[in-house]
């Protein structure tokens, strides 16, 4: 058959096309991870600018009452000078009000000087602390770019190495239908599967006793009807044909779970393709399908 064929490469394309597609994967997440480091440097590098910021604030604020109390220390000290060279009541009383407004102010400073000067140790603290995040943080993310490249660079030699074995087996194959199996392989990994017992081990569905014949005389390419993949035939053994019919599978919906259910209404388009890919291939599948259908639905019918 010349369909043998096809399937062998078929089935040499899928185990290229998973490995290939896994490291496209790979390649398109590996740069997140720097993402998140250069964000959290960036988060790092803004917190100092604002401790920085807070830090410019406070060292002005602090030369400023520096200022106000050698201003105050002066007044007090001008004040009793004046109390020693007093002549008149009045004027010592003036000179001492002064001495007095003055250490009051000078006190008032000298304490507000102290809370500033703590308030600048800590954010000079804080900002030793993220400058050294940092640096801790650059040279993390340094690293982890050379470790990237390495990694990247493995890749790419090794998604090298798979095109070059893909390009010796697509030049035979359909186009159509190659480009139709590449869709599959990327949702599901797998594009072809066989068919066992008349079950489709994709999904696990009964096919038509006429279509799972089409199948295993392998004239055709042929597509399953519920999932899309390619179907080729397998023989199977009496022990493994009992497991078959004691799993509970046979034409019915039972044995698909949610994510079945999913993949079907995904592959709703590739059906659609896939009618019209087997018409290209056997203008009479379409009908001799309907036909077996309805032959079991009428068979169904009599046995109830």
């Amino acid at each position: 058959m010349v369909t043998t064929e096809i399937f062998e490469s078929l089935k040499e394309l899928q185990t290229i096309l998973v490995q290939k597609y896994e490291l496209e994967k790979k390649v398109a997440d590996a740069p997140k991870q720097l993402r998140n480091q250069e964000e959290l440097l960036a988060k790092t590098q803004k917190e100092f600018i604002e401790l920085k910021s807070q830090y410019d604030v406070l060292a002005e604020k602090i030369n400023k009452i520096k200022s106000d109390l050698n201003d105050a220390i002066s007044e007090r000290e001008e004040g009793e000078k004046g109390v020693a060279n007093s002549t008149t009541h009045r004027e010592y009383e003036t000179l001492e009000k002064q001495i007095s407004e003055a250490k009051l102010k000078e006190d008032n400073l000298r304490h507000e000087l102290q809370h500033e000067d703590k308030k600048l140790s800590d954010v000079d603290e804080k900002m030793k602390n993220t400058e050294e995040l940092i640096h801790f943080q650059e040279s993390e993310l340094n690293s982890s770019k050379d470790s990237l490249n390495s990694e990247l660079s493995g890749y790419n030699s090794e998604l090298s190495e798979l095109k070059t074995q893909e390009d010796k087996i697509i030049p035979n194959l359909d186009q159509e239908i190659l480009f139709k199996f590449q869709r599959i392989i990327q949702r599901n990994s797998e594009g072809i599967v066989a068919v066992r017992n008349g079950v489709c081990t994709g999904c696990h569905m009964i096919l038509p006793a006429n279509f799972a014949n089409e199948v295993r005389e392998g004239e055709n390419i042929k597509f399953c009807p519920y999932c899309s993949r390619i179907l080729f035939y397998e023989e199977v053994s009496e022990e493994q044909s009992e497991d078959y019919f004691n799993m509970g599978l046979a034409g019915s919906l039972a044995g698909l779970d949610d994510d079945e259910f999913d993949e079907e209404s995904e592959d709703k388009e590739d059906y659609e393709e896939n009618e019209e890919l087997d018409d290209s291939f056997d203008d009479e599948d379409s009908s001799d399908l309907e036909e077996s259908a309805d032959d079991e639905i009428d068979d169904s019918s009599e046995e109830d």
